[in-house]
């Protein structure tokens, strides 16, 4: 069966976690994907462990969560020799992706302008920390520093009226966007070409993405001049939309507009909050965020989480469990959803992976190969990418 992208290739040259997200989505879609990594060393997360897959000497989680779906070699990239290869398999290639340092690539010989004379269709997309051509073009980034430099970290964690402090998102959420935004890209440049003939360079800065989805918050700014606050769980524009304790635990309730209030006003019992003047409008609930929330409060600690839930989505009301990871992995709807599949490493093992949530009618996402070891594939992409034979 044909899967989207089936005769495209793609050099993923990067490592971490932006760039090869990036590589593994487009793998997923049915791209061959090769990964050049340093030679020894392999990709810095090979090594970002524990956990590891089979035991200590395994291949690290971190790893593996990004790297499905490609076959790997190994290159030197600072050698004559690896900058040719390098060279030649830019050649054949529709895309290349790399998250080097601003200007790494060029100073190999690699950089766009190089490999474009000889590939004028190679779409080259690059992600760094702060843009290749900016005063900050030369500095380096991660995850962490991002979410902090880019905004992320002044509105996430323990509400400021409660002491606030910084916190991280749960997983390397800069990193991850950048490659959302880098495969967006990479595919509009993909159907330019197919209209031009040319391919184009593509410049992706973490800072820059992190500081694009800050979405409804930064806007926020923009149209009041008012710096947001962290707020814990609560949403900044609708209330109430955040989680409250039960008797036994937490959930989340999502109210998204006056019906779904008015509903729970009636469901707790409490339909006059529903018509009193500073409860009857979203933007009422939201100048009297702490009034409203103080009684709801009161009123969700009157019974159980389950109970709870049971009652809000009989009354079509939004509202859910917070989960753990080994829930949301191994439920009922997991399974149903497939979300967790497994992949042939060798004639006797398999690794887990998390299922691409995209769901094609006609052309279903690929799950052909688990994340390759080191230079596995080096003499299979030399012959199927530059036609060499394997001596």
């Amino acid at each position: 069966m044909s899967t989207p992208l089936e005769g495209i290739k793609v050099l993923d040259m990067s490592r971490v976690l932006a760039g090869p997200w990036a590589g593994q989505l487009l793998g997923d879609y049915g791209a061959d994907v090769v990964k050049v990594e340093r030679p020894g060393q392999g990709d810095d997360t090979r090594h970002w462990g524990p956990p590891w897959h089979g035991g200590e000497g395994g291949e690290a989680a971190y790893f593996l969560a990004t790297n499905r779906n490609k076959r790997s070699i190994a290159v030197d990239i600072a050698s004559e020799d690896g900058q040719a290869l390098v060279r030649n398999l830019a050649g054949k290639a529709d895309i290349l992706i790399e998250n080097f340092r601003a200007g790494t690539m060029a100073r190999c010989g690699l950089g766009y302008d190089t490999l474009c004379e000889d590939n004028p269709g190679l779409v080259y997309c690059a992600i760094t920390a702060y843009g290749a051509h900016s005063s900050r073009a030369h500095e380096p980034g991660y995850d962490a520093m991002i979410q902090a430099a880019a905004g992320l970290m002044s509105i996430t964690g323990p509400a400021d009226a409660d002491g606030g402090g910084p916190q991280k998102v749960g997983v390397a959420i800069a990193d991850i966007m950048a490659g959302m935004y880098a495969t967006t890209a990479i595919l509009a440049a993909l159907e330019e070409r197919r209209r031009s003939g040319t391919g184009q360079r593509i410049d992706i800065p973490l800072y820059d993405s992190q500081a694009a989805w800050l979405a409804n918050q930064a806007m926020n700014y923009l149209v009041s001049g008012e710096i947001p606050q962290r707020r814990g769980t609560a949403h900044p524009n609708l209330v109430p939309y955040q989680a409250f304790a039960a008797s036994d635990g937490h959930f989340v309730l999502a109210v998204g507009n006056d019906k779904q209030f008015a509903a729970c006003a009636g469901l707790l019992a409490r339909p006059e909050l529903a018509d009193d003047p500073r409860f009857s409008t979203n933007a009422g609930r939201v100048t009297n965020r702490r009034a409203l929330i103080t009684i709801l409060e009161a009123e969700f600690a009157t019974k159980g989480v389950s109970d709870w839930l049971a009652l809000l989505g009989n009354a079509g009301i939004p509202a859910g469990p917070i989960n753990s990871i080994d829930v949301v992995l191994g439920d009922d709807y997991a399974a149903e959803q497939g979300l967790v599949r497994r992949l042939e490493k060798t004639a006797t093992e398999t690794v887990p992976t998390v299922a691409n949530p995209v769901c094609f009618s006609r052309t279903p996402v690929c799950y052909a190969s688990a994340p390759p070891d080191l230079g596995e594939h080096e003499q299979a992409v030399l012959r199927d990418w530059l036609g060499s034979s394997d001596d």
